[in-house]
């Protein structure tokens, strides 16, 4: 079953309170939602966490919605686990743990992450790299040891655009998926995204949405959408201007997933809009035409 969802992203600092986004989903007909930690950071204290919960589990009851994956945002798009200090490691490891609990309390069993970034620093120097990632790998084991005692059944996390981000090429995917998975306590998958992939690469496969699906959709219970471009300048909406010029085609996607026989997948809207106008003022109406678009070819 092809879920279409919507990453959270769009709501924060905008629409804050649960029953004001919750309801926007309802509006613009969409059941599935990927909620994302800036809008309920579990650094809060346990009171704060707990009264957000509540008010979140009971929006999204009485509009019909289902929490199906959680997953970090733009406020903590961060080192974490490949922070150079180990005091800050340990902070982001409890963090985490913090965050599976988060994903139980909304009914999910699935959450994720990109995987660590490493500075400028650690990502030149090849030694510090390694071992850099290493220590990133045995954060995620700890956690995943953590996660799965408390009903998580999988950890995501998604390949990115640079070196520095991880996972930025087909091959370093490859690599980086096998070892983490390598003695790790429960499953890790990936959250593709559609428009990630480092242009710098000399193959243009790394920069092929399509390259990327045919070889990690299998392993992709999630794939964030968004229309991507030549220039790959943002996290583009699926309306007719975008449409226009976008590599994104709803019918190919769906297709290459049904060749693969991969019938059971999250399609998740992951857009973000610019706090200036009009855009600030249009997301209601931008995410509904997207939300159609892609219901075109899964009905």
């Amino acid at each position: 079953m092809y879920k279409l969802g919507i990453n959270t992203g769009f709501a924060v600092n905008r629409y804050s309170g649960p029953e004001d986004w919750a309801e926007i989903l309802n509006k613009v007909e969409v059941e599935y939602v990927q909620f994302t930690a800036d809008l309920l950071n579990v650094s809060l204290p346990d009171d704060i966490i707990k009264a957000q919960t509540k008010r979140i589990i009971e929006a999204c009851k009485n509009y019909n919605i289902k929490v199906t994956s959680t997953f970090t945002g733009a406020f903590t798009r961060v080192n974490h686990l490949a922070h150079p200090d180990p005091e800050i490691r340990k902070y982001w490891i409890n963090w985490f743990k913090r965050f599976a609990n988060l994903t139980i309390e909304l009914g999910s069993v699935q959450m994720g992450s990109h995987f660590g970034i490493l500075t400028a620093k650690d990502d030149l120097d090849s030694d510090l790299r390694q071992s850099r990632v290493r220590q990133n790998i045995e954060g995620w084991h700890e956690i995943a040891d953590y996660a799965k005692k408390v009903g998580i059944e999988t950890i995501l996390w998604e390949p990115m655009s640079i070196s520095r981000e991880q996972g930025e090429t087909i091959e370093r995917c490859r690599i980086l998926q096998n070892q983490v998975n390598l003695g790790a306590p429960l499953p890790f998958k990936l959250c593709l995204d559609v428009d990630h992939g480092d242009v710098s690469s000399p193959d243009p496969k790394d920069t092929d949405p399509y390259a990327w699906l045919e070889e990690f959709a299998q392993e992709s219970p999630v794939i964030h959408l968004k229309q991507s471009l030549a220039d790959k300048g943002g996290h583009w909406p699926f309306t007719a201007k975008y449409n226009e010029n976008g590599k994104i085609k709803p019918d190919k996607v769906i297709d290459l997933l049904r060749t693969k026989e991969i019938i059971d997948v999250d399609l998740v809207l992951e857009l973000s809009f610019r706090e200036r106008q009009p855009a600030d003022s249009s997301v209601v109406e931008v995410l509904k035409e997207s939300v159609s678009y892609w219901k075109k070819y899964l009905n």
